[in-house]
């Protein structure tokens, strides 16, 4: 079957929660072992079709935001997830408390039972009408992104298509598109605010009637983190800002010298290189036939499931008006399929996220016959998939980049490093709103820039640009949509170095160590599958130092004048 025949139907709420009854009636009175999992995979079974139905919604609104059905359906789900939820957490109390939980457990696994704690910790009925609220700000959000219409040299762009603009080579282009892109996000200042405002306000009044001090633990608890917690993010960024800031302060340097620049601004940080960054040698369809030849190459597995993926027609890749921005993958259980939706502007982004969004795919599709619970890892574990395929990707680059792919290769490792501050920053600006939520928008935005200063001391910005104001942030959309989500992507870079290390040694034994973990998916907790993986521990003092050994060395080895 093609995506387009793959069939909507808006799930029955009332029908939905009497089945859902009905099975924590079953579960509860269940008479052995044998019935209860009968009863919990009828469960799954059902969960899987709504969700089914949930992300179809979720693919078709994101494509074309002004689709009125598939509009009207996103706000049906908004409303309709907190009242499941209400339903699938009184399930999950049950399976806690089911007189066979042991014998559940080893059929099931312990992380099952650990997620189901935190998930009847973080939801109860009292706060479904703030759910539901919560739900419709982060709508209103990407509505105003995607709404995006910047007039520029003669025509009108969306914020995907200005990318080639403010990284052109030319550097009054960069310029004058920089201004018009922080224009459009100053002209949209009171309606971030008002939204963020909204945000804030609202995930504070869920934490506080849980029962929480304030959103920080509700917002780790929602992302199931089971075994580390604020003080470790804390002391993580606190290796970022003491290891790789001065790293990346040297890169910059490095930058502005190629650049030709007697001072950098922060419009030149989207070049790489004065004669133009890389830029893939063809368009969507071309660089799709690559990526076809690359995952064919790469393993039989691959092959077969990047083949599926484009005869199902499950890529959406081109950026188009009223298509909502950025890039992701998801899974539609009932057909089995990854779907992974990106904004193709012509940049080497395009087979960054080709590559990025894949390992996710390939990742849920190697682990799709596990429970629902255990098809995606944490979000954390599951960067690690993405970020490692862009590495593991290396050897093919010459498919899409030719004669630039050793000045691709420089540009993604270094670009790699330069990411880890500001994910530290993302990140530490939530920490500090969501630990002050009575900040006004003003401090917020000094907070902001107070922290840059301590993240990416090199970014200067022109006196007349409103961005320098403190508005950067209003373009991150995980600060609205993914509280805490972000110092995830750092995580897994960080360990995606790990896997580039080896994969220079040895790389039939780098993909064999990457397809196992692709297959364990979520059965484990974070810290627990880097320690069945064999993998390092960012959280432990020292371990971001020795990682970026092999990093810093092969950067150091590179003549990047010759770019």
């Amino acid at each position: 079957m093609k995506f387009n025949e793959y069939t909507y139907e808006r799930p029955n709420l009332e029908d939905l929660k009497s089945k859902l009854e009905t099975l924590t009636k079953d579960l509860t009175e269940a008479q052995d072992a044998k019935e209860a999992l009968s009863v919990v995979k009828l469960y799954h079974k059902i969960m899987d079709n709504v969700d089914t139905q949930m992300q179809l919604v979720l693919i078709r609104h994101s494509i074309d935001t002004s689709n009125t059905f598939y509009d009207d359906e996103q706000a049906f789900v908004d409303n309709a997830a907190p009242l499941i939820e209400s339903s699938a957490v009184k399930f999950t109390n049950a399976l806690l408390s089911s007189k066979f939980r042991s014998e559940l457990e080893a059929s099931l696994g312990e992380l099952l039972f650990k997620k189901a704690e935190l998930s009847n910790k973080t939801f109860n009925d009292e706060v479904i009408g703030d759910l539901q609220l919560e739900n419709k700000y982060t709508t209103e959000y990407v509505k105003i992104r995607s709404s995006a219409q910047i007039a520029f040299e003669g025509k009108v762009y969306n914020l995907s298509q200005m990318a080639p603009f403010t990284t052109h080579k030319d550097r009054k282009i960069r310029k004058e598109a920089a201004k018009a892109v922080s224009n459009w996000y100053k002209e949209k200042e009171s309606a971030f605010d008002e939204v963020y405002d909204n945000l804030v306000k609202v995930r504070t009044t869920i934490a506080t009637k849980l029962g929480y001090e304030n959103f920080i633990q509700l917002g780790y608890d929602r992302l199931k983190r089971v075994d580390y917690h604020a003080e470790d993010v804390q002391s993580y960024r606190k290796q970022i800002a003491e290891k790789i800031v001065p790293v990346v302060s040297d890169l910059m340097k490095r930058r502005q010298k190629r650049l030709d620049l007697d001072k950098m601004m922060s419009y030149d940080l989207g070049l790489t290189f004065l004669n133009g960054n890389p830029e893939p040698k063809g368009d969507r369809a071309w660089q799709v036939d690559q990526a076809i030849k690359m995952y064919d190459e790469l393993s039989p597995e691959t092959s077969k499931f990047f083949r599926f993926l484009v005869d199902s027609e499950l890529l959406d890749l081109d950026s188009k008006a009223n298509k909502e921005g950025g890039g992701y993958c998801t899974y539609i259980p009932d057909y089995e399929a990854p779907f992974i939706f990106a904004n193709f502007n012509g940049t080497s982004g395009d087979v960054d996220v080709l590559t990025h969004e894949a390992g996710h795919a390939f990742q849920v599709y190697m682990s799709k016959d596990l429970i629902p619970e255990y098809r995606w890892p944490g979000y954390e574990a599951a960067e690690i998939h993405s970020m490692s395929m862009e590495f593991l990707a290396w050897p093919y680059m010459e498919l899409f980049f030719k004669e630039d792919t050793d000045k691709y290769k420089f540009a993604h490792l270094s670009g790699g490093l330069e990411f880890l501050p500001y994910g530290a920053l993302v990140d530490h600006f939530q920490h500090e709103v969501y630990g002050n939520p009575n900040m006004t928008p003003k401090m917020r935005k000094d907070t902001w820039k107070k922290l840059e200063k301590i993240y990416q001391p090199w970014k200067i910005y022109e006196e007349l640009d409103p961005v320098g104001e403190g508005l950067f942030w209003f373009r991150q959309g995980h600060i609205f949509q993914d509280p805490f989500y972000y110092i995830d992507y750092t995580l897994a870079q960080v360990l995606a170095f790990d896997f580039w290390g080896h994969n220079q040694k040895d790389p039939k034994k780098t993909w064999e160590r990457y397809l196992e973990l692709c297959k364990m998916g979520g059965q484990y907790s974070f810290v627990r599958l880097l320690n069945e993986a064999k993998l390092p521990n960012p959280f432990i003092d020292g371990t971001i130092e020795e990682i970026l050994k092999p990093v810093n060395a092969y950067l150091s080895s590179i003549d990047d004048s010759k770019f």
